[in-house]
C-alpha cells in the first residue's frame, strides 16, 4: 500500500487554493503505476518523490490523464509536507525536477513551516502573432476588445509554457465563458500548455483564471508557475514597480470556480533583465489514505 497526502496549495484553508496530491514513497513505483495513483486522486497535479537525501528530492509530476515537467503549487504542497513530516528541518531543498533543479527555502514562525519559496527557472518569452489576439479572445468567450492594450500579450514559461492574455478588469475575467475544445487547439498550434487570461487589480495585484484542456485540466485553480512567468514579463515590460533591484507582486486565482488562492512573487532585475524569480505560498493538508496497486 502506497501512503498519500490531498494537500491545498497557496492556501491555509483546506479545500481551497489548489490540491495536490503528495506521495513521499514512490521509489518503486513504475511510471504507469504513478499515473494511475494521479488519475486515482483526480487532483490537478500529484507529485511522487522518486529519491530523497541529502538535502536533494527527486520528483515527478502527473495530471490525472499524463506526465508534465514541473508544476507549482505541487512543489509548494511538498515542501511543506516534507517540514511538517521532519524531512526538512533546515537550509535550502535542492529539487530535481525534468526541467532542471528547482531551489526551495521555508519560511517558519516559531519554529512552525508556514510558506515555501521556489526559485525559478529563467524567464522565456516568445511573441504572439496579431492575429492571434482575435482567436484567443473568441476562445475565451469575449470581444477582442475586452483585451487589454497597455499590458503584454505573449508566451512564456519559467519551465511550462502559456499564453498570457491580458483583460481590462476582473470583471471581465469572471465572466469568461471558455470554449475549451478552442483552447486545446490554440494551446497545441501555440506551443503552449495553457492560456491564462489576467486583469490588473492594483500596480502589483493580478487576477488570473488559467485553462488547459490541453493537459487534461479544463481550468487549473491556482498556477505557481504560470504566475512566476506572468509577473517576471510584466517586470521586464516596465509594468511593475521596482524597488531597488526588486519588484514583488501577488496573484489571485481560483475564485471564479470556488477555490481562492494566493501566489506572491518577487522578481529580480538588472535593469530590464530578469535575473531571478521567487514563488511563495503556504500550504494545508485536506486529508490522508492509501492505494494499493493494481486496484
Amino acid at each position: 500500500m502506497i501512503a498519500y497526502s490531498e494537500v491545498s496549495a497557496f492556501t491555509d484553508t483546506p479545500g481551497q487554493g489548489n490540491r495536490a496530491g503528495v506521495v513521499l514513497g514512490a521509489q518503486e513505483l513504475t511510471e504507469a503505476e504513478m499515473q494511475a495513483l494521479a488519475a486515482f486522486l483526480e487532483a490537478p497535479e500529484t507529485v511522487f518523490v522518486t529519491r530523497m537525501g541529502g538535502g536533494r528530492v527527486r520528483v515527478r509530476y502527473f495530471t490525472p490523464t499524463q506526465e508534465i515537467e514541473f508544476c507549482g503549487h505541487a512543489t509548494v504542497a511538498l515542501g511543506l509536507t516534507l517540514a511538517q513530516r521532519g524531512h526538512w528541518t533546515q537550509g535550502d531543498l535542492m529539487l530535481e525536477t525534468l526541467v532542471g533543479r528547482i531551489p526551495l527555502s521555508l519560511d517558519t514562525e516559531a519554529g512552525v513551516p508556514t510558506r515555501v519559496w521556489m526559485e525559478q527557472r529563467g524567464l522565456e518569452t516568445r511573441p504572439a502573432a496579431r492575429e492571434v489576439r482575435r482567436e484567443l479572445a473568441e476562445a475565451l468567450g469575449v470581444d477582442e476588445r475586452m483585451i487589454h492594450r497597455g499590458l503584454p500579450l505573449a508566451a512564456a514559461s519559467t519551465g511550462l509554457w502559456s499564453v498570457f492574455v491580458p483583460l481590462l478588469d476582473p470583471l471581465i475575467l469572471d465572466g469568461l465563458e471558455p470554449d475549451l475544445h478552442r483552447i486545446h487547439l490554440l494551446s497545441d498550434a501555440l506551443g503552449v500548455v495553457s492560456v491564462y487570461a489576467y486583469a490588473p487589480m492594483g500596480v502589483n495585484r493580478f487576477a488570473a483564471r488559467n485553462f488547459a484542456p490541453a493537459v487534461g485540466i479544463p481550468e487549473d485553480p491556482v498556477t505557481g508557475s504560470a504566475a512566476g512567468a506572468l509577473l517576471a514579463l510584466l517586470a521586464r515590460e516596465g509594468r511593475l514597480p521596482v524597488r531597488g533591484d526588486r519588484a514583488c507582486g501577488v496573484v489571485y486565482q481560483g475564485h471564479a470556480i470556488g477555490s481562492p488562492g494566493e501566489v506572491e512573487v518577487e522578481v529580480t532585475l538588472a535593469g530590464q533583465t530578469v535575473t531571478g524569480i521567487r514563488v511563495g505560498g503556504c500550504a494545508t493538508l485536506d486529508r490522508e489514505g492509501h492505494w494499493t496497486p493494481g486496484r
